[in-house]
């Protein structure tokens, strides 16, 4: 330990605070984008302090704001790591303010859900499929596939934010179109399934509505599994979460070391402990899905679809994706709504 009578002697008081700032710093990590309210990141973050004695401030910034501002400090970085959708970790990696950067178990991350060279990596994600108000369903059969929300006997009880204004929306239009043979250059599967569920009478509100499912005024919503698990093992009720025969989407989470980051060795070793068993077990409280194939719990694991089911949940060209989007919000406007 550096004696303070000593250090003020011989280097003076400015050295001296220099000497305990790099003290105190060494175990800060700074987070853009770690909000405790999402996907449990308080818990996280409790878990990264308690195992690596590196303490990381509560953050609210959102993806957007978390890439602005970032872009905004690349000559002077302030944070040290970064977490935003997958679409803001292209977009921040294009923009020259991530570090490549590869921790232990980015090998076992699947293909798709990672930058090759670590710009950015997942390290949870959600897949898009239909979350399921069983009591509300008036007696009908909960539905297996995208298909079965044609029949008439959902009509009226089908929901979908609108793909034109909001991103999970807008995942479901692509999971839809590429489950019944279309891709990123067509959408004229989509087009076609969302023109047929219009004779439904669909319910297409332009934001969140879990609320609405759990009420039963939604009894069917094109939604994430981790707010389907959310309703059923916390809501009073009978809730279901279906992924579509046909097949989905997943769609990621991702962090990103910042390029020049003041602290990039603490942000190195909360990475490291994120994508360790331990820090991916964290995510799970949340119903999220880890990126790394890990043995979970039984009592955790016990909550989610088996792994068969999830087969047909994977992952797309997500820079595509984000390119394409304008063009089929102007066609979805345009020859649906």
């Amino acid at each position: 330990m550096i004696s303070v009578r000593r250090l003020i002697a011989t280097t003076g008081i400015a050295a001296m605070l220099a000497v305990f700032a790099g003290q105190a710093s060494a175990a800060e990590a700074i987070c853009y984008n770690c909000p405790p309210q999402w996907a449990d990141w308080k818990s996280q973050l409790e878990a990264v302090q308690k195992n690596t004695s590196i303490k990381m401030p509560h953050d609210n910034k959102n993806s957007g704001q978390t890439l602005s501002q970032l872009i905004a400090e690349k000559a002077n970085p302030v944070a040290d790591i970064a977490y935003y959708g997958v679409t803001s970790g292209i977009k921040a990696k294009a923009a020259g303010v991530t570090e490549g950067y590869k921790p232990p178990g980015f090998d076992q991350i699947p293909e798709g859900l990672k930058d090759p060279d670590g710009h950015w990596f997942t390290t949870h994600f959600g897949s898009l499929g239909l979350f399921v108000n069983v009591d509300a369903l008036g007696g009908a059969p909960v539905p297996k596939c995208w298909k079965d929300l044609l029949k008439s006997e959902y009509k009226g009880m089908v929901g979908y934010l609108d793909p034109s204004s909001a991103f999970v929306g807008y995942a479901g239009a692509v999971a839809v179109n590429r489950a019944l043979g279309g891709s990123l250059d067509n959408f004229n599967k989509a087009i076609e399934f969302f023109k047929a569920l219009k004779k439904n009478q669909p319910i297409v509100p332009k934001q969140t509505s879990y609320a609405r499912v759990v009420s039963g005024e939604i009894p069917i919503l094109f939604d994430y599994d981790f707010n389907a698990y959310r309703g059923k093992y916390t809501e009073k009720g009978n809730f279901e979460f279906v992924l579509p025969c046909e097949g989905t989407v997943v769609v990621p989470y991702v962090q990103s070391l910042v390029k020049g980051a003041p602290n990039m060795a603490n942000g190195k070793k909360v990475l490291d402990f994120i994508l360790s068993d331990a820090g991916q077990t964290v995510w799970t409280n949340a119903f999220l899905k880890p990126a790394r194939p890990i043995k979970l719990p039984e009592a955790v694991a016990s909550k989610f679809l088996p792994e068969s089911e999830y087969k047909r949940a994977t992952p797309l060209d997500y820079a595509k994706m984000e390119r394409v989007q304008k063009g089929f919000a102007d066609r979805y406007l345009k020859e649906v709504r």
